[in-house]
């Protein structure tokens, strides 16, 4: 048996390539959209995919699931558990078996055993993994999707708070409760392979270890420390849970609908002639956006452009802030430029028509350039009384501190909230340390706001000793529009961002 975990960093995403030697046959667990990564992969080690399964419909990326079955004829393993609406309604053309609780398949000298692991989404299937063809006769591992991650389990609100799914958190949490008890019950040597690492908005502890065993989780996990107490076990499950991006709910209807095709990855044309193009690119359709470092970005940009630093904060602001049907020209490294089309057609981004190299930004004669206002802290808090303040942090953050009469919201959120936002005042953004506020500031700006970046952010403000209000936790809800509360995952926004 071969197996490799394969990472995608910026989504904190696993996907897993297991294979059998002796027949060349091999399966892929939870593939991105790009499938080439996994072909290439498989073809490496001498085995060509046959099969493809999914843990269950995803959300925070699109599925590769599809892909695999148009260009290689892989046969699709999803779940036919969890109820009409938690179906794959793409499957139907291609070779597929619908899997329940208990179902078995073999790909080469592998078995597989489907086991429905409901709570995070309902139809959710965990896969335990025999080597038969090694000579086994118990499973070595399970593949455990957003059911069991390092140190945390898959929470049970996202259908709810990014897909809408109106009260269906709490008995989701129930649903958890129930297939975590069963979890714990499984040997102990058993390893846990996961969907996701530190960084996923999929749940709000998840370590940054790969992989784990049944009896490292159930010693250290801290909720599954609770599976004797469903009622803490649901309250701790459901509390703290970070603010999903924006374009979950697109992805988890693609994901179940089917994804459109992709076939090879774009490769959109280099633009060196700026001023040939600025115009066009200024009209309402199209939006740049723009990878290079912050001080470059708010000392000079494209008209109307979005800054989005390269990392685990790019998809979340382009997923946040720009619609699928607009096209994009990248402002990027171009040894880059692959590794960001693929970051944004993971997430249902597939019209990238220019990329342009910082270079030639500095070739931009005849072109009005754009600057980002920027202030200090102390310059802040001068503004105060003739300001608006937006805290664009997780609410969890907010919680612990804030500015007395900040408005709070999630930048990933901040969309939807745009018509709480004043158009006369002058807006001063501020995150942690000022990146996403950057970020949340271009595309205020975009929009035609009057928004300035707070530099250093609310850690910037303490640090100056500048007053601040109590936190949110000991007094009532001070503004309407705060967002929900949310312990932050992996640092200030689930490992997501720059500050």
């Amino acid at each position: 048996m071969l197996f490799r975990q394969i990472n995608d960093a910026k989504l904190a995403q696993y996907a897993y390539l297991i294979g059998c030697q002796r027949t060349g046959e091999a399966i892929v667990f939870d593939p991105e959209r790009d499938v080439d990564q996994y072909i290439a992969a498989a073809a490496r080690e001498g085995l060509r995919i046959v099969a493809v399964a999914e843990t269950h419909i995803h959300a925070d990326f699109l599925s590769g699931a599809q892909e695999l079955a148009r260009q290689v004829g892989a046969h699709v393993y999803v779940s036919g558990a969890g109820g009409d609406e938690w179906q794959s309604k793409w499957v139907k053309p291609y070779k597929h078996t619908l899997l329940q609780d208990g179902t078995e398949f073999a790909v080469g000298g592998i078995r597989f055993r489907a086991v429905h692991t409901p709570g995070h989404t309902p139809e959710h299937m965990s896969y335990l993994v025999i080597d038969q063809g090694g000579g086994a006769t118990a499973a070595m591992g399970m593949v455990t999707g957003d059911f069991v991650f390092v140190g945390d389990l898959g929470r049970p609100d996202l259908l709810e708070s990014a897909a809408g799914q109106v009260g269906i958190a709490e008995p989701s949490a129930h649903a958890l409760w129930r297939s975590a008890r069963k979890f714990v019950e499984l040997p102990g040597y058993l390893q846990v392979w996961p969907a996701h690492g530190a960084g996923s908005a999929c749940g709000k502890a998840l370590g940054a270890i790969p992989q784990s065993t049944v009896g490292y989780e159930v010693a250290n996990s801290p909720v599954l420390k609770l599976v004797g107490d469903e009622a803490a076990f649901v309250k701790d499950i459901l509390s703290g849970q970070p603010e999903p991006p924006l374009y979950f709910a697109r992805m988890k209807a693609l994901n179940r609908d089917g994804v459109p095709p992709l076939g090879a990855v774009p490769v959109p044309p280099v633009v060196t002639d700026v001023r040939a193009h600025a115009a066009a690119w200024e009209a309402p359709g199209t939006v740049v956006v723009d990878t290079r470092p912050w001080p470059a970005f708010r000392d000079g940009h494209l008209p109307g452009a979005l800054y989005a630093p390269l990392g685990k904060m790019l998809p979340m602001v382009v997923g946040s802030f720009v619609k699928p049907e607009e096209k994009i020209v990248l402002v990027c490294e171009l040894a880059r430029a692959d590794e960001i089309v693929r970051d944004l057609v993971r997430i249902g981004y597939d019209r990238v028509i220019a990329v342009v190299a910082p270079d030639s930004m500095g070739a931009t004669v005849g072109v009005k350039l754009e600057t980002t206002p920027e202030m200090s802290a102390a310059e802040a808090n001068a503004a105060r009384g003739s300001s608006f303040i937006l805290d664009v942090r997780g609410a969890a953050e907010y919680e612990v501190g804030h500015l007395e009469e900040a408005f709070n919201v999630a930048y990933t959120r901040l969309l939807p909230h745009i018509a709480q936002l004043p158009r006369g005042e002058r807006i001063v953004v501020h995150c942690a340390l000022g990146g996403r506020s950057a970020a949340a500031t271009s595309m205020l700006r975009r929009m035609g706001f009057n928004a300035v970046n707070v530099a250093g952010g609310f850690e910037g403000w303490k640090k100056a000793g500048l007053p601040t209000a109590a936190p949110a936790s000991s007094r009532a809800p001070a503004l309407s529009g705060a967002t929900a509360a949310s312990k932050p995952s992996g640092g200030c926004c689930g490992g997501s961002c720059h500050g």
